[in-house]
């Protein structure tokens, strides 16, 4: 998805406060600097992707404190 899309859906789903959208959003910008071999920019996106999953109770907060914890960035947590 082109950056300039993505920061759009972004913002908008951030206007709405859709943490579903906010999820989804933020774990695709992290893929895909993944993807690029990014790891702290995809980090910063998993941070942002896990805050909203645990402030929702959504599903997604367990595999994205597992790849923050492949990283190094986060501690394991028990969901």
């Amino acid at each position: 998805m082109d950056t300039n899309e993505l920061d759009r859906l972004l913002i908008e789903a951030h206007d709405r406060k859709d943490h579903a959208a906010l999820i989804r959003y933020y774990t695709l910008a992290a893929d895909e600097c993944e993807a690029a071999q990014d790891i702290d920019a995809a980090c910063f996106y998993l941070t942002h992707a896990f805050v909203f999953a645990l402030e929702s109770g959504a599903p997604e907060a367990e595999a994205l404190n597992a790849r923050l914890v492949a990283y190094g960035r986060a501690h394991h947590l028990e969901f």
